[in-house]
């Protein structure tokens, strides 16, 4: 996989990126990284260019969406959320190791954001696992691990053998959010696919599924720290 560059078309800054398992040309557009051209591996250079044009209202929308969560995100300086919860940030020089006290988080002075981020992994295994476990329980499924990782656009996933990824940030998002990708996983464990049936067994289990995808949707790129 090739390494992003930097190009413009217009007024839009965009990457491109080569990638040997595409096989068409695709744009995203990120809350934070920006607009990314994925080109396949012969596509020609003027594909991207092409690709930004033909899609630019398009991208200028998202980049309007991306702009309103960047503030979002903002708003909330000196703060971030719990499963649901406002955690204060406090900052202690010295420190390094974050401590949560009631409604408070220890942090270090300066640039906290990599000791939160461990914080976080550590207590993402902690809060998920409990809650896998019932769930697999109650499902009559068997989960035979459980990591705790940091996809970039995935919440979750299952392998055909059992193993279960869950994306640490989904400690940034309501208990319901994490309890139902929690509960779309397990699902996994009895239909792999997204079919009718995987659909049908969802619901079954968790009916609210359809409301809190949506507020994943809407709110997923907010999931981040400072």
């Amino acid at each position: 996989m090739a390494e992003a560059q930097l190009q413009r078309s217009g007024e839009i800054s965009y990457t491109v990126r080569r990638s040997a398992r595409a096989r068409r040309v695709r744009v995203n557009v990120h809350a934070h990284a920006g607009v990314e051209v994925v080109l396949p591996a012969r596509a020609p250079e003027r594909a991207a260019a092409a690709a930004i044009v033909e899609l630019r209202p398009w991208i200028e929308r998202r980049l309007t969406e991306a702009s309103e969560l960047r503030r979002r995100v903002r708003e909330r300086a000196g703060t971030v959320p719990y499963l649901g919860v406002t955690l204060e940030l406090v900052a202690q020089p010295g420190r390094t190791r974050v401590h949560r006290d009631g409604a408070r988080l220890l942090v270090p002075d300066g640039d906290a954001r990599p000791a939160l981020e461990r914080f976080y992994r550590r207590a993402a295994r902690a809060e998920i696992a409990p809650r896998l476990d019932r769930a697999a329980a109650l499902s009559g499924s068997s989960c035979s691990a459980l990591s705790i990782r940091a996809q970039r656009t995935r919440w979750g996933s299952c392998s055909a053998g059992g193993r279960i990824s869950l994306n640490w940030r989904l400690l940034l998002a309501p208990e319901r959010v994490l309890e139902y990708v929690i509960w779309h996983e397990v699902c996994h464990l009895r239909v792999l696919d997204h079919s009718p049936r995987f659909w049908a067994l969802l619901e079954s289990h968790w009916p609210g599924y359809r409301e809190d995808r949506a507020w994943l949707r809407a709110n997923g790129a907010t999931l981040v720290l400072l």
